[in-house]
């Protein structure tokens, strides 16, 4: 048995054929199979090499390199018995720390390449600096990582690809962008990691066109995607709603990675599931996830928020009650937020309360502003507006402006008072980081919708006088790959003759049912109602449209992107258009999805 052996060694050996025995060693090293037999292997070096030998050190590198991958305790009491220990044998302690889940054995990493470099000798090598800067990465150790950087540039190691690597998600993790791009210009060479790590970083910071034309520069370079490349852009394609490209990314996950891959791989089917759900393909989101091997809590997360915001509360809550009870999965803060949100969309109060109780006294979760958002705007929706102030007073933290405007926005639906409307709307504009012009858009069609429209009028001018401009509308469409975008009364486009003739016969067949204008979405417009009407026709969401209805095939649905909520005009009206002219219409604005079908919508908000 090999332990008896260690155990019992010949004393012949250390003195008359020490190569032999170091190879002896080596080899038990090779075979070692657990800490307990690491430490007799151990205990015979320190009996039977010689310090001064040449492979002594070579020996105590194995031995601090398996301990550091089983217990780091034990590789710090091995690494301290050397007296001079060399780079490698620093990187292996300092790779140790930078990979622990422990916060504080990550800084301990910084803090060991810190203690090396006071002792001058030995230096850092190349394989130094990605663990440390993996570690400042985590720690989000900005001034620790630059000064790392100065050194391996006077270390001559700024042509390294991988510390190079290293660097752009170092400076990506930290928040600077622009640092992890120039470090990125610079290379002289680039890896499929650096591509990645650059990529990814334009994702991370929301910069979604610029990744995706980073990875047509990448394909120019004849660079072969892997399945992290694939992952960014089709997170980049979430961003954008960019399903066609999005379904690419798919396919040639698909076709380059095989089907067991591609079901098995729980990360890439999570960012696959969160771009179906927001580029309004719920059934090829629901389809992924019933045909995944695995699933994880973020799995979980992404359906129940994608119900959720399609408007399918009854399926989100479902799959909770799966996730909790047959998959025995423990919800977390994101569960909840996807789990009141379903509630909210579907005015379902009762079962709001519940599950807020239910995340807080069985699952002791502490409530996020989030939590309070969703549970605010459940009951302010439902018309329970003082009961959502009292809820909103009793908040442990204060409300952001969110809260508020979801509560104006209420007022304004619920034809509340007009002096609560205008006090939650100075609670607004006295809050700091108040994005204004929403407020006053809000506060103009309270009064629209009390005819009072010289308070109109003077919400207007007080816009002016303050230079507060109104966030343009913007709605896109995809047709045929390409992205159409469209402002408020664009004639931008080459089809724009065609749109308006299209928006004419759209009027003319919407008046035949009756339709009368909401003017009260309009007030910021001239007083004539033919202005006002004019304003609203040619809402963005609407020439988006205008363009489906000329260029899409039968039977493919009408998806729109909007930047803004929908107005209570424009919803009706895509109603009326989904029923005239037969066509599904999905319209995605800042809030939720709505599914015109027939004249009805998924969303039950403002019909």
């Amino acid at each position: 048995m090999v332990l008896g052996v260690i155990q019992s060694p010949p004393p012949q050996i250390v003195t008359s054929k020490p190569t032999n025995h170091y190879n002896l060693l080596l080899q038990h090293l090779n075979e070692c199979k657990d800490m307990s037999q690491l430490k007799q292997i151990h205990a015979l070096s320190l009996r039977s090499t010689l310090p001064n030998h040449s492979t002594t050190l070579f020996l105590y590198s194995r031995i601090l390199h398996f301990s550091s991958l089983h217990d780091l305790n034990y590789a710090y009491r091995v690494f301290d018995q050397v007296d001079n220990p060399n780079s490698f044998m620093w990187n292996i302690l300092i790779r140790a720390c930078a990979q622990s889940q422990s916060v504080h054995l990550k800084r301990e990493a910084i803090l060991l390449y810190n203690t090396m470099l006071q002792r001058s000798s030995p230096f850092p090598d190349n394989h130094t600096f990605p663990f440390v800067l993996k570690a400042c990465a985590y720690l989000f150790a900005l001034f620790e990582g630059k000064q790392a950087h100065a050194h391996l540039l006077k270390l001559g190691f700024q042509s390294d690809v991988y510390i190079n690597n290293s660097l752009i998600h170092f400076y990506a993790s930290c928040g600077s962008l622009e640092s992890a791009k120039n470090v990125f210009d610079k290379m002289p060479q680039r890896s499929l990691v650096s591509w990645n790590a650059m990529i990814d970083a334009f994702v991370l910071f929301g910069e979604f066109e610029t990744a995706l034309q980073l990875f047509v520069q990448f394909q120019q370079q004849f660079f072969e995607p892997d399945g992290y490349t694939i992952q960014s852009v089709i997170n980049a394609c979430a961003g954008l709603c960019a399903l066609s490209l999005g379904m690419w990314a798919h396919a040639f996950l698909l076709r380059n990675c095989g089907v067991s891959v591609a079901r098995d791989h729980v990360l890439v089917n999570n960012s696959l599931l969160d771009m179906y759900c927001k580029c309004g393909s719920l059934d090829i989101a629901t389809q992924i996830f019933e045909g995944m091997q695995k699933h994880d809590v973020t799995s979980w997360n992404s359906m129940i928020l994608g119900f959720a915001m399609h408007g399918k509360g009854e399926l989100a809550l479902e799959y909770f009650e799966r996730m909790i009870r047959i998959s025995r999965f423990v919800p977390n803060s994101i569960t909840f937020v996807g789990v009141l949100s379903a509630c909210n969309h579907r005015y379902m109060v009762n079962e709001g309360r519940k599950y807020f109780d239910m995340m807080v006294n069985e699952y002791k979760i502490e409530p996020q502003l989030e939590h309070y958002g969703c549970l605010v705007d459940i009951l302010a929706r439902a018309g329970l507006i003082d009961e959502a102030l009292e809820l909103v007073s009793s908040m442990p933290m204060k409300p952001d402006v969110v809260i508020w405007r979801s509560l104006l926005d209420s007022c304004c639906k619920k034809n509340a008072s007009v002096e609560l409307s205008e006090n939650i709307a100075r609670q607004i504009l006295e809050s700091e980081e108040a994005d204004s012009s929403g407020v006053y858009v809000l506060l103009s069609r309270v009064y629209a919708s009390a005819s009072r429209w010289n308070d109109v009028g003077l919400v207007r001018k007080l816009m002016t006088n303050n230079g507060i401009l109104k966030e343009p509308g913007c709605s896109l469409i995809e047709v045929d790959g390409v992205t159409h975008e469209f402002f408020a009364g664009d004639t931008s486009h080459p089809q724009t003759k065609e749109i308006y003739q299209v928006l004419n016969v759209v009027e003319e067949r919407i008046d035949s049912t009756g339709y009368k204008p909401d003017y009260s979405q309009a007030p910021m417009v001239d007083e004539l109602n033919t202005s006002k009407r004019d304003s609203l026709r040619l809402h963005s969401e609407r020439l988006a449209i205008a363009l489906g209805l000329l260029n899409l095939k039968p039977g493919m649905p009408i998806r729109i992107f909007k930047n803004l909520r929908v107005c209570d005009d424009c919803h009706k009206v895509t109603g009326l258009i989904s029923e005239i002219f037969n066509v599904e219409i999905i319209v995605r604005d800042r809030v939720r999805f709505h599914h015109f079908k027939d004249g009805s919508c998924s969303c039950m908000d403002y019909w």
